[in-house]
């Protein structure tokens, strides 16, 4: 008796199948994603230039309800991406410590934000109330982080100046009143030739809870022509003890220093005082260390070839 083979299900026979309920299941989705569905959806809220006196509270509304009526593609974009709605919050009126702001006033410019239609789409909320302290005012000094190297030939007298030097902050007292200082963002100026004249941002990294009313200040410095000279002064020792018979050596040391072009001729030796105090020296040791104790204002740079002074006690 010949054995009967079951028939097998040809691949071809799969494929058709497969394709169909593939196809069958993507109609049906557009199909009821296609459809008009009413869905309340919570829209977050982001706010944005709160005023500079206020600290708006933690305790504020952090969203707003939207009732969407749309097409399921319209509704799960805003699930999917869950865009945020900014709220401009120097447009808001204030009453009783209450930053007020009204929605119905800015309908359009919702519209815009979240792309949406409102002859389908209604904000339930009509305002948004966002409770605020006031901050406290303080003027703060501003310290420049600013290095300056001068080109050769060229300095400058003044160090560098900042306009304004202090800056209005205002924030939580308790941080207000632990803050003297603020300090500019560094910045390095090389071969510098000529005037300074520029401006440097402000550094509020770790300050995120202050509000600066100014982000920048201008940076100024006179530049000028200044030359190297030099003198030689003799040292002076002071604080000797009367029966001490004291012998030392150098006698005399060279200042050298920098100064205007201008201001070159009007410097002497006369104007510089080096002197070398006794009292200072340690036990043991065989010398004094010299120190310039006057000298012009105007110069800079000052420095001395020779600071130890040897010495010996003549029996």
């Amino acid at each position: 008796m010949p054995v009967r083979r079951r028939p097998r299900f040809k691949k071809e026979s799969a494929k058709t199948f497969g394709f169909f309920l593939i196809f069958a299941a993507v109609v049906w989705v557009l199909v009821q994603f296609s459809k008009t569905y009413t869905q309340l959806i919570e829209i977050p809220v982001n706010y944005i230039n709160a005023p500079l006196d206020k600290s708006i509270s933690e305790e504020r509304p952090d969203h707003v309800d939207l009732q969407l009526q749309d097409n399921g593609f319209s509704i799960y974009y805003f699930k999917i991406f869950n865009p945020k709605l900014d709220i401009d919050l120097s447009q808001a009126r204030e009453t009783n410590n209450k930053l007020v702001y009204t929605l119905q006033n800015h309908l359009s410019e919702i519209e815009e934000q979240l792309r949406i239609d409102f002859e389908k789409s209604l904000i339930v909320q009509e305002e948004i109330v966002v409770p605020f302290q006031f901050k406290k005012e303080k003027m703060i000094k501003v310290v420049p982080q600013i290095e300056v190297s001068y080109a050769v030939g060229f300095s400058a007298e003044n160090p560098v100046e900042l306009r304004p030097d202090s800056v209005k902050v205002s924030g939580p007292e308790k941080i207000i009143d632990s803050i003297e200082t603020v300090k500019t963002q560094a910045i390095k100026l090389n071969k510098v030739n000529q005037n300074l004249n520029g401006s440097v941002k402000i550094d509020t990294s770790g300050l995120g809870a202050l509000s600066f009313y100014e982000n920048s200040v201008k940076y100024f410095q006179k530049v000028e022509k200044f030359t190297e000279g030099s003198a030689e002064i003799p040292v002076e020792v002071i604080n000797v003890p009367e029966n001490l018979n004291l012998a030392y050596f150098p006698k005399s040391v060279i200042v050298y220093y920098q100064v205007n072009l201008k201001q070159f001729e009007s410097i002497s030796a006369a104007d510089f005082r080096v002197v070398c105090n006794y009292k200072d020296v340690k036990k043991g040791d065989d010398y004094m260390i010299a120190q310039i104790v006057e000298k012009p204002d105007f110069i800079n740079n000052v420095r001395l070839n020779e600071r130890r002074i040897q010495f010996v006690i003549k029996r």
